[in-house]
């Protein structure tokens, strides 16, 4: 089976991807009107497109270049993703994180199912299904019947709708097993003490907890909770976002702060909850400038 050698160059990316920010999302600007890539050039152009889009490194040796055949193989990909609204200006971002798109061990009609899962079961629209691929090209790899449906199932079942949406949250979302999602929740109801329905609806509200770790992220923000905070379970019910701040730079120091202070104050949140952590990280510069509300005015 071949493989292109060296199919992702870090520095060619930003030559020819659009020149926002790679966490951002463009619309489509450059459509194909036909959908379909001709197929009337040589071998020669063939290579000199495909180093445009960076799915070969224009670096690469010329006994190191793919043959025609496997050349062939990888434009009809390229032609499928632009019959679904991908463009020229999005396929640098694919390559970037799943190379191995364009290789040819991938065939369209790999991918296709997935294509199918997003009109079909999700609703999604043409453009979103191309908006939640390209905030998670790895939904490509997913089967549809063993992966994605228990998981937009699940994800129905606790109450998190609008899922068609193209956010990196509900892409990320849909691209997580239903394991990994019934973990998280069991975390609510057994370590946090949540009843069954309170935990579906305290994820419900933040759904981002869902996308992270017990482990690493959501089992040392309870024990800091109960040891050093030592608040009242009751309060984190009320206030299930208290797990959407980052604990080292969000919930230590401002509890550090009120604890220096001599203040006592009731558990709360004072944004929204796009300030908060998507998979683990912080978004940006949205912060939010309390974590603990006060019965009275600092």
């Amino acid at each position: 089976m071949f493989f292109i050698h060296s199919l992702h160059h870090p520095q060619t990316i930003s030559s020819y991807s659009h020149p926002q920010s790679p966490n951002i999302i463009t619309p489509n600007h450059y459509p194909n009107r036909n959908g379909y890539i001709k197929f009337r050039t040589n071998y020669r152009e063939n290579l000199r497109y495909l180093k445009t889009l960076t799915i070969i490194n224009p670096n690469t040796k010329p006994n190191k270049l793919p043959l025609p055949d496997a050349v062939n193989h990888i434009l009809t990909t390229v032609t499928f993703l632009k019959s679904h609204s991908f463009s020229d200006a999005d396929i640098p971002r694919l390559v970037h994180y799943s190379p191995h798109l364009f290789t040819t061990a991938v065939s369209s009609s790999d991918i296709s199912p997935v294509f199918t899962f997003l009109t079909t079961d999700l609703l999604a629209t043409v453009e979103d299904s191309r908006g939640l691929i390209l905030r998670c090209p790895n939904l490509l790899f997913s089967d549809p019947n063993h992966f994605l449906k228990p998981t937009l199932q699940f994800l129905k079942e606790i109450g998190i709708n609008n899922l068609n949406k193209p956010t990196n949250r509900n892409a990320h979302l849909l691209n997580t097993r239903v394991e990994k999602l019934r973990l998280r929740v069991r975390f609510m109801e057994e370590v946090v003490g949540f009843t069954e329905e309170e935990a579906k609806k305290s994820c419900a509200r933040l759904p981002a907890i869902l996308g992270y770790d017990v482990e690493n992220n959501l089992w040392p923000k309870f024990v800091y909770l109960v040891k050093e905070m030592e608040r009242d379970l009751e309060e984190l019910k009320k206030f299930p976002q208290y797990f959407g701040f980052s604990l080292e730079k969000r919930i230590v120091p401002r509890h550090l702060h009120l604890k220096e202070r001599g203040n006592n104050r009731e558990l709360d949140v004072g944004c929204d909850d796009g300030a908060h952590e998507m998979t683990g990280k912080e978004k940006g510069n949205r912060t939010c400038s309390i974590l603990i509300k006060t019965r009275k005015n600092d």
